[in-house]
């Protein structure tokens, strides 16, 4: 059921595996996840380091959804201008509904890529005061009007059902890292991280449009720099390389092949890493890498675009993708295990030149999810400035 793709060492499990809590994946999540206290990392080469990140196969429904939703981002991104002022939302920091040109590459606005924001769980999260309180953490879907926006049809629903497919999908997953954090560490709380997960109202499905890149760039991380996520655990949906003018599917050997997901393994080393088209795949965020006291660690990442020119001269390449961020309540405590210390939680991390390090934003045990995120926002704005 279970393997190891031998062309970048991604490891693949089965949903059915996946979805059996009794089921031992202990030794599937070492070689994926690395991390303090794993015999796979002590006892491995750097060529099979792990990278942070496992792929799912045979998820109900999850290839149809995906093939449903990924392909509207074009039309979304080629809206006329003054249809997007509806869909905007300052008031979240445009954490719901769309944003271009809102956060920051360097000093400058980024407008290599666009964003739309949405919670496929719930248009209402949590209550009145939290949603006051947490603004960017709690915002109200904004949805196109599709009765407007007829290229946009069945949109709010594609989103909704590939989000909960993704969402499920981590409930199970993080289970499954609570089986083995509680076996590597004293003191992890039995269902912790499966609690969070399987019961919040915090999830955030982020489709993006990668716009062509004009000109060549050196550089390995021009459409995404690197960084951490901030939160608990995200699910990736893959990507999709379309014609920007046409909006129909590139052929594989017109994108280019240094194009699209990096990730740095626990060797330090930067990895491309492409997601099989049937497969979802899952990777962690700092707080997990904290709740577990560093048995699995946060996942540096970067996305690069193609490199002008390649492929056909007229075609101009731009990428989808859905990752789904799925999170705790802003209040839940960020706490090490008992057997643990917060060293051992922020010593853990990989790729810590390449990233705002942990424990100048993690600054106390217990502080909150909410304000973690908030100082994490902050940091990531002065390290790239």
């Amino acid at each position: 059921m279970s393997s190891l793709s031998t062309s970048s060492h991604l490891v693949i499990v089965d949903y059915e595996d996946i979805a059996d809590a009794s089921k031992d994946l202990t030794a599937e999540l070492e070689c994926a996840f690395g991390g303090r206290l794993s015999s796979t990392t002590n006892n491995i080469s750097d060529a099979a380091s792990p990278l942070g990140i496992i792929a799912i196969r045979n998820i109900p429904n999850f290839v149809e959804a995906k093939n449903a939703f990924l392909p509207m981002a074009h039309a979304l991104a080629h809206l006329k201008p003054q249809c997007y002022q509806a869909l905007e939302d300052p008031t979240s920091f445009y954490n719901t509904g769309w944003s271009h040109g809102k956060e920051k590459l360097g000093d400058e606005p980024d407008y290599a890529k666009a964003s739309y924001y949405f919670n496929p769980l719930t248009d209402l999260p949590g209550t009145q005061d939290e949603r006051e309180k947490y603004p960017a953490s709690y915002p109200c879907n904004k949805w196109p009007n599709e009765d407007d926006l007829p290229q946009l049809k069945h949109f709010k629903q594609s989103a909704q059902k590939l989000g909960k497919i993704m969402h499920q999908t981590v409930a199970h997953v993080a289970k499954h890292i609570d089986v083995m954090a509680a076996k590597k560490v004293v003191g992890y709380r039995k269902d912790l991280l499966f609690d969070a997960m399987q019961h919040t109202e915090k999830a955030k499905g982020r489709l993006l449009y990668y716009y062509p890149i004009d000109k060549d760039e050196a550089k390995e991380d021009n459409w995404i720099g690197w960084h951490n996520d901030s939160g608990f655990l995200t699910s990736l949906a893959g990507d999709l390389f379309l014609d920007d003018e046409t909006g129909k599917p590139i052929s594989p050997d017109q994108v280019d092949p240094q194009a699209g997901l990096y990730v740095t393994n626990r060797s330090g080393e930067s990895i491309h890493v492409k997601i099989p088209d049937d497969c979802m795949a899952v990777q962690i965020g700092e707080c997990v890498q904290i709740l577990t006291g560093g048995v699995v660690v946060a996942t540096p990442h970067c996305v690069r675009g193609p490199r002008a020119g390649f492929g056909a001269s007229n075609v101009k390449a731009s990428r989808i993708s859905c990752p789904c961020f799925i999170d705790s309540e802003p209040s839940f405590p960020l706490t090490v295990p008992i057997g643990c210390t917060s060293d051992d939680a922020c010593q853990a991390g990989v790729g810590r030149d390449k990233v705002p390090l942990l424990e100048e934003r993690w600054v106390e045990n217990g502080m909150t999810f909410g304000s973690f995120l908030q100082k994490s926002f902050e940091k990531y704005y002065d390290w790239s400035s």
